[in-house]
This record gives C-alpha cells, structure tokens and sequence, in this order.
C-alpha cells in the first residue's frame, strides 16, 4: 500500500517552498523577506543580514535595519547593494533604511509573470511526486490490480488537492501584486 502521509509530506514541502519564494517577490509594500538570503560579510564570514540586525517596517514601504554591531553598518549597506533588490539603502550612521518604490505597471506586469512561473515549477515539482508514487505502486507486485488502481486513484485525488492549493496561492499573490 503507499503511505499517503509521506505523499503530502513532500507535497507540502513544495508548496512551503513556494511560499518562501512568493515573499521573495516584493508588492511594492515593505516586507522583510525580501532581505532573506542576503548575506553580510561580518569579520571574513557570510552572515544573514537577520543574524546582525533587527528589521522593522515603520511606515509602510520603510524597511529600518538597526545592526547590533554598528561596526557592521558599512558591510550591511554594501550586501543590500550587492543583493541588486532594486532598492537602494540610505545609512544615517544608526539605521539603514530602505524605501520602496511603488511599483510601475510593467514592474507588476513581469512580477505576476514571475509568480505564475515560480506556480509552475511548483505544479512540476507536484507531478514528479505523483510520477515517482505511480511509479512504485505499479512495480509493488504484492498488489492486486483493484488495489493498486486504488492507490493510482488516492495519489490523484491528493496532487488535485495541492494543485489547487497552489492555484490559490498564485491567486492571492497576484491579487497582491496588482492591487495598487
């Protein structure tokens, strides 16, 4: 038989993965995903930009980063640069701050582009689970055929639940997107 918590284990990893990577897409809204993964040379090491300061949103498109280490300041407002997020920070010796601008028609345009894309690849990433699944339910031998159209069928009914989970999510991000 297969072990279908297994099956939306993996499934839930892509949509979660997927989430991740909509944050990443900024709404012309101030958000502090999209300094994830922006790395910090701190005394010869990469280290998060969230490891070496605290990120608030004051105002609505203000992002305010205040290091721990003002020390740090320097090699924080090059990171942001280098991360080309298409903002460009402004230090005031204490705080760095980051506006963000409001976004043009084109810019929405090519992020909702974006999503839809980065919904696809997650739509990929479903059906090779499903691929995989099939794959070992038609090779188990110990199986009946009734049995094992069974299973066909409860790994179907699972990839059309995630499918339209990441149809929602693509939804409500283009939602987000062109909303002004």
């Amino acid at each position: 038989m297969i072990d279908e918590n297994e099956i939306k284990n993996k499934m839930d990893k892509v949509v979660e993965n997927l989430e991740s990577r909509f944050t990443q897409i900024r709404a012309g809204r101030a958000n502090p995903n999209i300094l994830h993964g922006v790395m910090v040379d701190y005394y010869g090491s990469p280290t998060p930009i969230q490891s070496l300061a605290t990120i608030s949103v004051p105002e609505a498109r203000v992002l305010a980063i205040k290091p721990f280490d003002k020390s740090s300041l320097k090699n924080i407002e090059k990171a942001i640069h280098e991360a080309n997020l298409g903002i460009a920070p402004t230090n005031n010796g204490e705080v760095i701050m980051l506006t963000v601008p409001e976004l043009t028609g084109d810019t929405r345009r090519q992020y909702v582009k974006d999503a839809e894309k980065m919904s696809e690849e997650a739509k990929i990433a479903l059906r090779n689970i499903r691929q995989d699944e099939n794959n070992k339910i038609k090779k188990d031998e110990e199986l009946r055929e009734d049995e094992r159209d069974m299973c066909l069928e409860i790994v179907q009914e699972i990839i059309d639940k995630y499918n339209k989970i990441v149809e929602e999510k693509l939804k409500e991000k283009v939602e987000e997107l062109t909303s002004i």
